[in-house]
């Protein structure tokens, strides 16, 4: 995944999923929009969840997904656990950039990889600078 070469990148997350039958096709190969939603709960993961639910009811902040670029390259299999590695930048005053990739067990390579931007908005749905306590967190 390309990035700009003058962004501080964050420390590598990882977060384990268990690839269950449900995820699949009639294939046992995982359906892939499911893998934005192991993205999602990885990224959530990395800033908490209690942290997003505070920011939100306490300060009227959220965050959505603006752009995806999503690569897949090999098939993740039920029954699979795989690595969901996160690293982030932030991209100005409103923007954050996670840098994801879906890692198989022993693989030598990603099976998925994806750019996702996320935007900082308040309840009326319009942009807001990401909070200080979001980037003080984020940034350790």
């Amino acid at each position: 995944m390309q990035t700009k070469t003058d962004v501080r990148l964050s420390a590598e997350f990882n977060f384990p999923v268990q690839i269950y039958y449900e995820d699949t096709d009639f294939s046992g190969v995982v359906y892939h929009p499911n893998f934005l939603k192991y993205f999602e709960r990885a990224r959530e993961h990395v800033i908490g969840a209690n942290v997003l639910q505070q920011l939100w009811h306490e300060q009227g902040i959220g965050f959505a997904v603006y752009k995806t670029n999503m690569g897949c390259f090999e098939g993740v299999e039920f029954a699979d656990i795989i690595d969901v590695r996160t690293r982030f930048y932030f991209d100005g005053p409103y923007r954050s950039i996670w840098l994801q990739e879906i890692w198989r067990p022993n693989a030598t390579k990603a099976a998925v990889t994806a750019e996702i931007e996320m935007v900082c908005m308040n309840k009326a749905r319009s942009l807001c600078p990401l909070p200080q306590e979001v980037i003080a967190l984020l940034a350790t």
